[in-house]
């Protein structure tokens, strides 16, 4: 019987630092061999052709051809697991939310101040599991800002739930279609989805123009309230407080949790002790186990909980090992968790 194959990674950096740091840290890996290096996009392509490796690490600001131009061609005419590997600053952020607009599969920064190779080594290289062997097709036509506002239920005024959403790779899109489905006057959101400091405000900035909800990056202590969807930072972990009949969250410091921080699991079992039965759990598509416990404690506590489907998932990991666990009281495709939310919101 013969063992799986390796999982054959091509690297595309300008960088001579960064293309040794990343080829020497996933060397340490016995499923994963980067079969190639290339020093910007053209070089790429033709190395892309000769070795035809299974995931590509694509840098954006490289000469000749910038990383998303490159990434709206090679979705076009020959899609692939793309990830990611971008510097830190609010513009990263904004250009990640881009190329995972144009069909990048997931995004990741390069180490720095927030963390270190180590950490950064054992991200990417879940990141590429996660990612080897989807499905990836050309990106469909970009999705307008919402312009007629999705109809109310009225659902303020007669709830007073907390809604707490998680997600890993696939995630960016999955949340997106989840919210644009939901009215303005639902009970207040809170989401963890995996991605890099400075990335997530652009996500939730850009969350916001599709939105009827008012959707931002949580800031510490910063009251909970109905309407309003707070999206965890990266590099921090969210949690829900309550102080009397008020919310509000704490973001904080601290260790990753399953190789995450942000972490669904701080957040959910925060949600399960302070809101209990009078919360709504939904874990949608992404690689691990994060988020799987918090959920049936959850669930324990009296909340519904919902978890993704195989078939709807890009990665079946996260809401996969909640089923197991029996920490979903429905398993549903993505285009039924807005209704599930809504009802169980009613």
């Amino acid at each position: 019987m013969t063992s799986q194959r390796k999982i054959k990674v091509l690297i595309v950096d300008d960088s001579a630092v960064v293309r040794k740091i990343l080829s020497d840290e996933l060397s340490q890996y016995p499923d994963i061999e980067v079969v190639g290096t290339a020093v910007d996009p053209y070089a790429g392509r033709d190395k892309i052709v000769q070795l035809k490796p299974d995931v590509l690490l694509l840098d954006v600001e490289m000469p000749r051809m910038d990383g998303l131009t490159f990434l709206g061609i090679l979705m076009k005419y020959y899609p692939m697991p793309v990830i990611i590997v971008s510097s830190l600053g609010e513009a990263g952020g904004q250009v990640a939310m881009k190329a995972l607009e144009l069909g990048a599969a997931d995004v990741m920064a390069k180490p720095g101040l927030s963390y270190s190779v180590k950490d950064m080594s054992s991200q990417l290289a879940d990141k590429i599991r996660a990612v080897f062997g989807m499905k990836v097709k050309a990106p469909l036509q970009q999705v307008k800002p919402l312009v007629t506002p999705v109809k109310s239920n009225a659902l303020i005024k007669t709830t007073n739930k907390i809604i707490a959403i998680g997600a890993s790779t696939g995630g960016t899109e999955a949340i997106k279609d989840v919210l644009i489905r939901l009215p303005a006057d639902m009970p207040p959101i809170l989401i963890v989805q995996h991605m890099p400091q400075y990335f997530t405000k652009s996500f939730a900035d850009r969350l916001n123009t599709l939105c009827s909800l008012k959707v931002k990056e949580g800031e510490d202590g910063e009251p909970v309230t109905p309407g309003k969807v707070l999206i965890a930072p990266g590099n921090y972990h969210m949690t829900l407080n309550r102080s009397g009949a008020n919310y509000y969250v704490q973001i904080k410091d601290g260790p990753m949790v399953f190789h995450q921080r942000p972490s669904v699991e701080i957040l959910f079992e925060s949600v399960a002790k302070y809101a209990g039965a009078n919360s709504v759990g939904v874990l949608l598509t992404g690689m691990g186990k994060d988020g799987a416990k918090g959920l049936l404690s959850m669930r324990e506590a009296g909340a519904y909980t919902i978890a993704q489907d195989e078939k709807s998932c890009v990665v079946y990991g996260m809401p996969r090992e909640a089923a197991l666990l029996g920490a979903a009281a429905k398993v549903a495709p993505l285009d039924s968790i807005s209704d599930l939310i809504l009802a169980a919101c009613r």
